[in-house]
């Protein structure tokens, strides 16, 4: 797993995290999901480094390698909970690792030109792209089951974890021609079809929405509890829903870092 990456560290602003990076071409940071860099992660990132990348993989929480059980994901979402890193219930602010993060993106895009960096978010750490917009770097944002804030009441269904200024600032790049993809579940609990509705309000036609049906009975046998898109649910089949979804965000990403360049 990882074989190809080197690992360094970026400091911003006195905070330290460790970064994989490996490839060459315009830059994509990923951002993984709870409770790790997983090998459905992993597997994910030597996608993107193999479609004419280069992946820079910052390692926000957990322990890199370990076993994956239900103690130890329960685990790292309380350590999220309580980390001054991440604030799980805002609705209408930004997590402030995302402060981090954009200067990752600048520091990548400096390092490896081209027209800019994309930057794609999974689970915890899926609407941090739609906040990094406010970074101009930052020209493809993905954001795959975004799941913040935690959808308890109505407001935080439709929640989108960014402040009010960063949003405008996203909406005007809209109207500059910048473009967001998302991807969801349909039954999908923690990302519920309130948040693509409210994204669709908010961005109109510079949203793209992918929603792959998990409904009871659907066609391709999906589990209703079906979660994470790119990666733990990936059925990596042609034909299958998950797989366009994949070769959708390969396609997002050449279109907007490879082809303007």
């Amino acid at each position: 797993m990882l074989d190809q990456f080197s690992e360094d560290s970026f400091t911003s602003d006195g905070v330290t995290h460790p970064v994989l990076r490996a490839g060459s071409g315009p830059g994509v940071v990923i951002i993984h999901e709870i409770p790790e860099i997983t090998p459905a992660v992993a597997g994910f990132a030597e996608r993107v480094v193999a479609a004419g990348f280069h992946v820079a993989l910052p390692e926000l929480f957990g322990t890199r390698g370990k076993d994956l059980s239900g103690g130890y994901l329960v685990g790292q979402m309380v350590r999220a909970c309580i980390s001054r890193e991440f604030h799980v219930l805002a609705s209408r602010g930004s997590s402030p690792v995302t402060d981090w993060l954009r200067a990752l993106c600048r520091q990548v895009h400096q390092d490896q030109g081209g027209p800019g960096v994309g930057a794609l978010g999974m689970c915890l750490t899926g609407n941090f792209a739609l906040t990094l917009m406010v970074e101009p770097s930052v020209m493809a944002p993905v954001l795959s089951q975004p799941s913040l804030p935690f959808p308890f009441g109505q407001e935080r269904r439709a929640g989108l974890h960014i402040s009010d200024a960063d949003l405008a600032r996203a909406k005007q790049r809209v109207t500059e021609g910048q473009c967001v993809l998302g991807l969801r579940f349909t039954n999908d609990p923690m990302c519920p079809p309130e948040r693509f509705d409210r994204l669709r309000r908010e961005l109109g036609d510079g949203f793209e929405g992918i929603e792959i049906d998990s409904s009871k009975d659907n066609p391709h046998g999906i589990a209703g509890g079906a979660h994470s898109v790119l990666t733990n649910d990936l059925v990596d089949q042609e034909g299958h829903p998950t797989r366009a979804a994949l070769d959708r965000t390969l396609g997002f990403l050449r279109e907007r870092l490879m082809t303007a360049a």
